[in-house]
């Protein structure tokens, strides 16, 4: 079996304890029209897909303007913004888990379908930034997830082969990406499970398989 040579991160739901930011800033924006998307719909099917994406769907099922996806677009990331000033905090158990694995001599990316100045700015607030290779967003790929684009466009710029890669992801469409990649699959339902000893246990058990 191939040795794990790095660990590649979602964003939301895993290292930034942010699913609902998104989920708020967005129905923020979009209640000014009065339209807004359910916490079930969210959950089953929004959760993790980017914003243009989610846009996207409502004006086909709702019939939403398209002509206010750029608007719309545009608050939803000013009301993230300001979630993340407001709330987005360094946690200790993230930095000492990617310290540990930088330590370990493993490569770490983040791979997330939000857009770069998010994630640039959360990794700085969460003090992350330091142990990261790279990080990807959805503006530097055509497909966002649950295409394996992203992750596909990681393990290229890495060099490495996708046995040798494990994907830390939360969510369905993050799941099918990770899965489609041919990397292999740390599944965890909170932040809270994104832990060194957990992480290394997962590394054990695929290269001992």
């Amino acid at each position: 079996m191939a040795k794990i040579k790095a660990v590649l991160f979602d964003m939301d739901g895993v290292l930034i304890d942010a699913k609902d930011w998104h989920y708020e800033a967005l129905n923020k924006a979009l209640r000014l029209f009065g339209t807004e998307i359910s916490r079930y719909d969210h959950l089953v099917t929004f959760d993790g897909l980017p914003t243009k994406k989610k846009l996207e769907m409502l004006s086909l099922e709702g019939g939403f303007p398209r002509k206010l996806h750029g608007f719309i677009n545009d608050l939803k990331q000013v009301y993230t913004m300001e979630m993340v000033y407001a709330k987005c905090k360094p946690s200790f158990n993230h930095q000492y888990t990617l310290s540990k694995l930088k330590e370990e001599g493993y490569h770490i990316a983040v791979c997330s379908n939000s857009v770069r100045n998010t994630i640039e700015i959360m990794m700085q607030k969460a003090n992350l930034t330091q142990y990261l290779d790279f990080f990807i967003s959805n503006q530097d790929v055509t497909h966002g997830k649950p295409d394996p684009e992203i992750y596909q466009k990681a393990i290229q710029r890495l060099g490495l082969q996708p046995e040798e890669c494990l994907i830390v992801e939360d969510n369905e469409n993050g799941i099918k990406a990770a899965l489609a990649s041919g990397a292999h699959l740390f599944k965890v339902e909170t932040v809270d499970d994104v832990q060194f000893t957990a992480i290394m246990n997962r590394i054990n058990e695929i290269e001992h398989a």
